[in-house]
């Protein structure tokens, strides 16, 4: 049974699936939106949204989390000195999702997922 699991598998084992969430969310982080599939971007919002969180704070131990999860420090400059203020009054809900209709090779819908 799978009553209260919440990890989305997206069909690939642990080392894979992380190292896809965090290039998804690098790419988010750098760019503001990226397009991906929908259940790539409902997983995603687990990752950035925290992280938004943790860069408002601002504190030493929350820079060595983003730390872990962002590879480049490009990255980790843009979300603590520029997206992170942005966002110092509002409590959560940073992403949004606006859907754009299905791949047309396998059906897969895709989804827009931008910073707010």
């Amino acid at each position: 049974m799978r009553h209260r699991k919440k990890n989305v598998k997206l069909g690939r084992t642990k080392a894979p699936r992380k190292a896809l969430l965090r290039n998804l969310a690098e790419s988010l982080v750098l760019h503001g939106a990226i397009t991906t599939t929908k259940a790539k971007a409902k997983a995603l919002r687990s990752v950035v949204e925290p992280l938004i969180t943790k860069a408002k704070k601002n504190h030493p131990i929350d820079k060595e989390k983003i730390n872990q999860v962002l590879y480049t420090g490009k990255a980790q400059k843009k979300l603590i000195e520029e997206i992170a203020p942005q966002y110092k009054e509002r409590e959560g809900g940073y992403t949004r999702t606006t859907k754009l209709g299905t791949r047309p090779n396998d059906g897969a819908e895709k989804v827009k997922i931008e910073l707010v």
